[in-house]
């Protein structure tokens, strides 16, 4: 009934109060904060900001977010970029041998290291502060994909010493679907382009970042509560009690002949997500009896290395449900 008076005067105000949270919580300063409806959102304002040339070289995985690769992908065709895939092994061996490997495939012509915090599959947590200081010491910029690490467990972004942050804060931080954020290092601020135009007069300004037009100032200010309702939990016992259900259904899985645990159980290699592989059974045939017979969702996700299932309990997710996951595991692949 009053979209402008609404919008303008009342809630774009009170979005301020947002990027002060989601800053606090991320320990940075607000003004490298510009809040975005998805980590996709966040991560190719960075990814398509950047002023490369054409042979300039962007280094990532081949288990990065495929839509992350995809953009890399368009930048190649469009810009005649290189786009170099490090392959690691699942499960990972430990963060020196994940840090060699970006270390040995730097070239003259690297311009440009992303990397997963922590990835989408197997839930592997890399050494991100290693690789960005070694990023750094030889000028190379950083993207690092925080969509799954962001209040999965305690994070420090200035720690990271990363260029850019990008996280979906409809993940692990709950708030709604359409809400995310990217964090820019200040003196990258003015160098990098919006997605979307912005005034010369923004051109140090991270609010450029923000720039679409009418956007939801009501998810935005949600979250405040999201936030909140983490900070009442705390970061590091939801941390401790997502790791303890990995490890419950891990325990119960991994002396099944059948099963192939595809994730690092070390404790800083990984916190809530964990994947398996099958042995001499079909993963289709699991998934599908697991919904049909058992009302149990997990995702299934081949790869062009391994197929596996990736659980992902939550906060809401009871010993009771994870040991009847397990069971039903077991009982299916007796038949399988």
């Amino acid at each position: 009934m009053g979209p402008f008076h609404t919008m303008i005067r009342e809630l774009d105000p009170r979005v301020q109060s947002a990027r002060q949270m989601v800053a606090d919580l991320a320990g940075v300063g607000v003004d490298e904060i510009a809040l975005t409806r998805n980590s996709s959102e966040a991560l190719e304002i960075a990814q398509f900001g950047l002023n490369l040339k054409p042979g300039d070289e962007v280094l990532t995985t081949n288990q990065d977010y495929p839509r992350m690769l995809e953009t890399y992908e368009q930048r190649v065709r469009r810009d005649g970029i290189k786009l170099t895939q490090i392959s690691f092994p699942v499960p990972a061996i430990s963060h020196d041998d994940l840090y060699d490997r970006f270390a040995k495939a730097v070239t003259p012509q690297t311009k440009v290291i992303h990397l997963c915090h922590i990835t989408n599959r197997t839930g592997l947590i890399f050494p991100v502060r290693r690789i960005c200081d070694m990023a750094q010491a030889k000028g190379i910029i950083t993207i690092v994909d925080g969509a799954h690490a962001f209040s999965q467990f305690p994070i420090n972004v200035s720690d990271l010493n990363c260029d850019f942050y990008g996280v979906s804060l409809h993940k692990w931080t709950f708030a709604p679907v359409g809400t995310g954020f990217l964090y820019v290092r200040k003196s990258r601020i003015k160098e990098t382009w919006p997605l979307m135009s912005g005034t010369e007069r923004q051109d140090a300004v991270i609010r450029k970042f923000e720039g679409i037009g009418t956007y939801p100032a009501a998810n935005f200010l949600s979250i405040c509560e999201a936030i909140t309702f983490n900070q009442n939990i705390g970061l590091d016992r939801k941390a401790e009690r997502l790791r303890y259900l990995r490890e419950r259904w891990t325990d119960q899985l991994a002396s099944n002949p059948k099963v192939k645990i595809l994730h690092n159980s070390t404790p800083d290699m990984a916190c809530g997500i964990g994947m398996f592989a099958l042995n001499g059974a079909d993963p289709a045939k699991l998934n599908q009896a697991l919904i049909n017979k058992h009302r149990i969702y997990v995702a299934l996700m081949p790869h062009s290395e391994y197929t596996g299932m990736r659980i992902t309990p939550s906060v809401y997710t009871t010993v009771e449900e994870i040991d009847r996951f397990a069971r039903a595991v077991n009982t299916e692949l007796k038949t399988l």
